[in-house]
């Protein structure tokens, strides 16, 4: 069934219908691109509400990005970002796809809709112009039949009349003749013209009309079309980020059960444990016998046997800091005691470069941080070191590759950086041990703890089963006598309980730096030699080894290049 035969008399219908369909394709056009707008409008914000609830510091610099909430905040943070994303590209997918293409079509059809009708009005004027003059040919052929008939009775009333003259008689049958030839010329023009306009009717109606109609049809058809696979975009451009937006529904259920409590109690342990020791019991200061005072042990004042207290390193110090200004202050802040001289704003932290504002603890995990990266960087030059040197051999063989001068100032450049960071990483070894020492004394566990030796000093180190050879009271008069808290200082030559047993090697490594090993307990070694490994570091920087002439001790673990076996 088709529109030019079922349809043939519904001109104006079909008008009616065609405007609707354009007008319905231009509202879903526009109802898109309102809706890109709105997606488009709900991903900046999104957008918006991420940024506004990300961390601002770098997560190296923010210790609450260790925890793990704060960790799985920031994975949804980015997941909603990545969520705006796809919201962003549906918006596109509409605004290209749907909106301009959609738009684009809609413009075709309307020319094509006001070709097609403007051919139909031109059909339908012609017919219209064949009617009017089959009209006028007909009442022209009625007028002259109605004058022919008029003439023709005038003609035979003059012949009967006997008065009237024989001229008047012969003038008035001429004239009846006249009239009725005008009149058979008028039938036959009449006659002509509406064959004529049958024609031009026939033709319009089941020919020209049919076809403008069928091709109205056909466009109508291709619009509905086009229309419906519009609509099909719409739930296709919802479709594409469907996978997208489930792996973020995803990633935000995984950062939902990242969460763990437990390890994040243990961070906060690690990221603020000040390893100081805690406070004994204040005794009893009898001021009664203001001449006989005897002050005791645990005030902060000068020691039982009356000489002033030597700060050594491990001992004083982190037995005085929790009862130090700092100290005193947090708690003055948390118990609310007014103290004008603990006044919160005149507290302030002197930054140095061994850590040593920070507390034991801290300090210890800064000084390893900062030791680590040291040896990182050293590594890093040590490997450019061995690359100019591989390339100034080659420039050396082949010269037509480069000049070996040109690279004499980047070694240069490069072995002045190693022996700068050789400097500060032995620096930090040293600051690095002093504060475990100071660790291992508050903590009181030292002697159950195997120590690290230390980098040679320039003394060297305490030797238990040594002798001074002055006077005993000499060295009472300069030393502070160990009190009970006071034996739990870290010991670094006890290192006969390590050798009692040989043992064989779990591996082997090759000295990538010479080290003198001065210290009781160390081994010297030098660059490139092949070593025996025979205790991996245990995390506290130091490798024992054997070398092959015999021998054995500690080396940094810095120094060597371990294969284990």
């Amino acid at each position: 069934m088709d529109w030019g035969t079922e349809l043939w008399d519904q001109f104006e219908v079909l008008e009616r219908h065609t405007q609707w369909g354009l007008d319905l394709l231009d509202k879903y056009v526009k109802f898109v691109k309102e809706r890109t707008e709105v997606e488009q409008a709900y991903a900046k914000q999104l957008r918006s509400l991420v940024k506004k609830y990300l961390p601002k510091r770098p997560a190296k610099d923010d210790p609450e990005s260790k925890f793990s909430q704060q960790q799985s905040f920031v994975q949804i943070l980015q997941e909603v970002n990545d969520f705006a994303g796809q919201r962003e590209l549906v918006a596109e997918n509409l605004g290209v796809r749907v909106c301009l293409e959609l738009a684009k079509y809609s413009q075709e059809m309307k020319q094509e809709r006001k070709m097609h009708f403007q051919e139909g009005r031109r059909a339908q004027q012609q017919l219209e112009s064949s009617f009017k003059q089959l009209e006028n040919s007909k009442r022209k052929f009625e007028r002259d039949c109605r004058e022919a008939e008029k003439a023709a009775q005038t003609a035979e009333r003059l012949d009967q009349d006997i008065n009237a003259t024989k001229a008047d008689v012969e003038k008035a049958k001429q004239q009846a003749h006249l009239r009725s030839h005008m009149a058979e010329e008028s039938k036959n023009e009449y006659a002509a013209q509406l064959q004529r306009f049958n024609r031009d009717q026939s033709h319009f109606y089941f020919s020209q009309m049919p076809q403008i109609f069928d091709k109205l049809q056909d466009m109508d058809e291709r619009r509905a079309t086009h229309l419906g696979a519009g609509y099909g975009l719409l739930s296709e451009a919802e479709l594409q980020v469907v996978p997208i937006i489930a792996k973020c529904l995803e990633g935000m259920k995984v950062a939902a059960d990242a969460v763990d409590a437990k390890n994040d109690s243990q961070v906060l342990i690690e990221l603020h444990k000040s390893g100081f020791a805690r406070p004994g019991d204040v005794e009893f200061e009898d001021f009664s016998q203001p001449m006989n005072r005897v002050p005791s042990d645990s005030s902060l004042g000068t020691p039982s046997d009356g000489r002033p207290e030597l700060r050594g390193p491990g001992r004083s110090r982190a037995k005085r800091w929790p009862f130090g200004k700092k100290n005193k202050c947090l708690r003055a802040w948390k118990l609310s005691i007014p103290d004008p001289k603990l006044s919160l704003p005149t507290l302030q932290t002197v930054v140095t470069e061994d850590f040593s504002h920070l507390p034991p603890e801290q300090q210890r995990k800064r000084l390893q941080q900062q030791l680590e990266e040291r040896n990182r960087e050293l590594q890093k030059e040590v490997d450019q070191r061995e690359a100019l040197k591989k390339m100034k051999d080659v420039y050396e063989k082949t010269p037509q590759m480069g000049d070996p001068a040109s690279l004499e100032p980047r070694i240069t450049e490069t072995l002045n950086n190693i022996e700068r960071l050789k400097l500060e990483v032995q620096k930090y070894e040293a600051w690095l041990v002093e504060a475990e020492s100071r660790v291992l004394s508050n903590r009181g566990d030292s002697l159950g703890r195997h120590p690290r030796p230390p980098e040679p000093p320039a003394s060297a180190p305490p030797d238990s089963s040594s002798t001074n050879s002055g006077p005993q009271d000499d060295k009472e008069s300069s030393e502070e006598p160990l009190s009970e808290e006071g034996q739990d200082a870290p010991i670094y030559t006890e290192f006969d309980e390590d050798f009692e047993e040989p043992a064989s090697p779990i591996g082997h490594c090759v000295a990538i730096y010479h080290f003198e090993g001065s210290s009781e307990g160390t081994i010297s070694m030098a660059e490139g030699e092949d070593l025996s490994l025979m205790e991996e570091d245990k995390g506290d920087g130091w490798t024992r080894v054997r070398r092959k002439q015999g021998g054995e001790g500690y080396v940094p673990t810095s120094y060597l290049r371990v294969t284990l076996s």
